[in-house]
């Protein structure tokens, strides 16, 4: 459609109102007065005022969308909602830790001879996670107490039968 003088001298002064908030610098604002002066048709006039509010502007947080009709050709791409929120730090599980609970879960199988590494890596894994944001302490826990319960076992054991003999 065809933009009549009025419509170029309202985008006239919606740009005029653009310069003086700030807005636009001088040389922007001259040269979109100099294509809105020369716009035959709404088409032409709308890419210079879009970006420009149109009217009064609330000062709340919510900004208002202009009323005029904007082809869609020319109107901007929404801007997608991104989350800054921060991300907890990734965690990971403490590999000596897993390994203290192998060897206690393994100390009935191999006759005592694993509980020793057991309470070994279950000390070194509590030491390493201290100030780290590591997962494993259960696992290192539980290897300790599988630890030192197959040692009092087989010690229990090996002290009955030195004196049965």
């Amino acid at each position: 459609m065809r933009a009549s003088d009025s419509d170029r001298e309202r985008a006239a002064d919606v740009l005029k109102a653009g310069y003086s908030e700030g807005r636009l610098s001088k040389e922007e604002y001259d040269h979109r007065l100099d294509r809105v002066h020369r716009a035959a048709t709404y088409a032409d006039i709308q890419p210079m005022i879009v970006d420009l509010p149109q009217g009064p502007v609330p000062m709340t947080g919510y900004q208002q969308q202009p009323m005029a009709v904007v082809p869609q050709a020319f109107r901007p791409a929404p801007m997608p909602q991104r989350n800054w929120a921060a991300l907890p730090p990734p965690t990971s599980t403490n590999g000596t830790a897993v390994g203290a609970l192998v060897c206690g879960v393994l100390t009935p199988m191999t006759w005592g001879l694993t509980s020793l590494p057991a309470v070994i890596l279950g000390h070194k894994a509590r030491a390493e996670m201290q100030g780290r944001t590591e997962k494993g302490d259960g696992m290192a826990t539980a290897g300790l107490v599988l630890g030192y319960l197959g040692m009092a076992f087989w010690s229990l054991f090996i002290l009955i039968a030195v004196l049965a003999a």
